[in-house]
């Protein structure tokens, strides 16, 4: 059984419980983050930190620890669900606390709730676009929220989106704006590929900080060997793409071969892609 924390105490996940007063319960009042481990190794672990951090700053929830401290009780929690497999996901979930009432202004003198546990993860694809698993994505327009770069509890919006393309048996949700620009999946980055450049769009409060996505742009451009631009993406252009991907810390960069019912490019597995996630995959360690 998965050893969580909660609050300072290691239980049973399956005895850890909080009070119904929780604001992350009532609210969705909360920051949270989701830490792939492979083999005990970490995979950006040091911006998914700062992230969180930057997260509790801009909704005023104390920090309860130092990033040193984070790292040392991630590793220890690691540790003790080991029997769980090699490939763990850690989540990592802090909302404001527990109030004495429902009431929606941000209380005082409450301590926030800390909860983590582990799960089993997949072993990462292969470098290789003829054995790689392939993603089907529907498109829909972004009706969530104008926050979106803040890593919030409250997820209903993309829950609703994934559902979209889950009810029809695709894998994703691809989003675009009012403007016909794309903005994220329900789950994930996005970037496209056209005439061999990688092209993913700028970071604004319409997507998520993606870590995947910044060790992605990091790497390619430390490699110099790929051109890659972060700029507006109209829809009009993804579906005139060579290739598309869903990035994310669970999928890694995760190809996609069909979008609304057609191919993407030729249907198959591009080539920049390849050569992309071995990029990433040579760098993901480092951060």
């Amino acid at each position: 059984m998965s050893i969580a924390y909660l609050n300072g105490e290691y239980q049973p996940l399956a005895e850890a419980r909080i009070s119904p007063l929780d604001r992350g319960f009532l609210f969705g009042d909360g920051i949270y983050e989701v830490i792939p481990y492979y083999n005990g190794k970490s995979v950006g672990l040091m911006p998914h930190l700062n992230r969180m951090a930057d997260g509790l700053a801009a909704i005023e929830i104390k920090n309860s620890n130092t990033i040193e401290g984070w790292k040392e009780l991630l590793d220890d929690l690691v540790a003790r669900n080991s029997d769980m497999g090699e490939n763990l996901g850690v989540y990592v979930h802090i909302s404001r606390g527990t109030d004495v009432k429902r009431y929606h202004p941000y209380p005082e003198g409450v301590e926030p709730t800390v909860f983590c546990f582990c799960f089993a993860i997949k072993d990462p694809e292969p470098v290789d676009r003829t054995k790689v698993t392939q993603y089907s994505l529907v498109s829909t327009e972004d009706l969530r929220w104008q926050r979106c770069h803040i890593k919030s509890t409250a997820l209903l919006g993309n829950v609703m989106h994934f559902q979209e393309g889950y009810s029809t048996g695709s894998d994703e949700a691809l989003l675009y704006n009012a403007n016909n620009e794309v903005t994220e999946g329900s789950s994930c980055n996005a970037f496209i590929v056209k005439d061999g450049v990688i092209i993913t769009p700028i970071q604004d409060n319409q997507i998520l900080p993606g870590i995947t996505r910044r060790i992605i742009i990091d790497s390619i451009k430390a490699d110099g060997s790929l051109k890659l631009e972060e700029r507006t993406i109209t829809m009009d252009e993804v579906r005139n793409a060579d290739e598309l991907w869903i990035t994310s810390s669970s999928k890694e960069i995760a190809p996609v071969t069909k979008l609304d019912g057609k191919p993407v490019g030729n249907g198959e597995v591009g080539e920049i892609w390849e050569k992309a996630f071995a990029i990433y995959s040579a760098s993901k360690y480092d951060y």
